[in-house]
């Protein structure tokens, strides 16, 4: 029988109190993650020492899913869903009401492409109200595509993964640059996960690092930690345990680390003391 992250080691690093996974997701019925509910997330989070998190409604499907997640979490943890035009006024205040605080746009080919960015317009009008911000799942094309709008939203916008940027091409990459740029503006958050996904060399991803610290330079109150559990569409399949192990390396700096672990997902997603 395979092993869970219950019969190994816990991770070296221990996260300080009030660390907040600001990227996961839960599954219904999907083949690739059977037991992947609420309850495997909790102890997935307890076993790391992880206290807060955010649940990233992964598909359509896995709506019902996430907000089972969200009640049984009893208020400690936040979620982001997939919303549209056409979802209603009391659609968006009951998924206020469950802990939904952002509305999710993916930006890739399996998602559909790049979405419909006149509705997008319309619902961020609808949202700004109730203090929601946007999260992109977006590449290096789409963001050099769509650079003077992200730059126009007039709410939080959250780019998941670093932008999917490719560490093989260097930090003078021209996408890079423009990342950085966007970081540098006060309504861009950066999610400081997917060390694994833009790695070009594989475990233990340090090839990232350079991007990270460069990231977290341009932008220290808005970066954000993510483990993006259980990785779907991973090609590294990573332990959790060690991205969890990557923390002091992204952040060696105490200050830092409490601010992207702790207080900047509390100002963000409005986690209270």
């Amino acid at each position: 029988m395979a092993k869970t992250i219950l019969d190994k080691p816990k991770p070296c690093f221990v996260p300080p109190p009030g660390t907040c996974d600001v990227h996961c997701h839960v599954y219904a019925d999907d083949p690739r993650f059977l037991d992947h509910r609420g309850d495997r997330l909790l102890t997935v989070h307890r076993a790391l020492g992880v206290e807060r998190a955010v649940i990233v409604q992964a598909n359509p499907e896995s709506r019902a899913v996430t907000l089972a997640a969200l009640a049984l979490a009893g208020g400690r943890y936040r979620g982001l869903a997939v919303v549209d035009d056409g979802t209603s006024e009391a659609e968006l205040a009951a998924l206020h009401t469950a802990g939904i605080r952002g509305a999710r746009f993916p930006f890739t080919a399996r998602h559909g492409g790049t979405p419909d960015l006149a509705a997008m317009l319309r619902l961020i009008e609808r949202i700004k109200p109730m203090g929601w911000h946007v999260d992109f799942l977006i590449g290096p094309e789409d963001i050099r595509a769509h650079l003077d709008f992200i730059r126009a939203i007039s709410i939080p916008v959250v780019i998941d993964h670093m932008g999917r940027t490719d560490a093989a091409a260097g930090l003078d990459d021209p996408a890079f640059k423009q990342l950085l740029e966007l970081a540098k503006r006060d309504h861009i958050w950066i999610k400081l996960s997917g060390a694994d996904r833009i790695s070009a060399s594989g475990p233990p991803f340090h090839d990232a690092l350079p991007y990270i610290h460069a990231l977290l330079a341009a932008a220290p109150s808005r970066v954000l930690w993510g483990t993006d559990w259980p990785h779907p569409n991973n090609r590294f399949n990573p332990d959790v345990r060690d991205l969890v192990d990557l923390i002091p390396l992204i952040a060696p700096d105490e200050a830092d680390r409490q601010r992207l672990l702790v207080d900047n997902p509390a100002r963000l997603y409005g986690f209270t003391p």
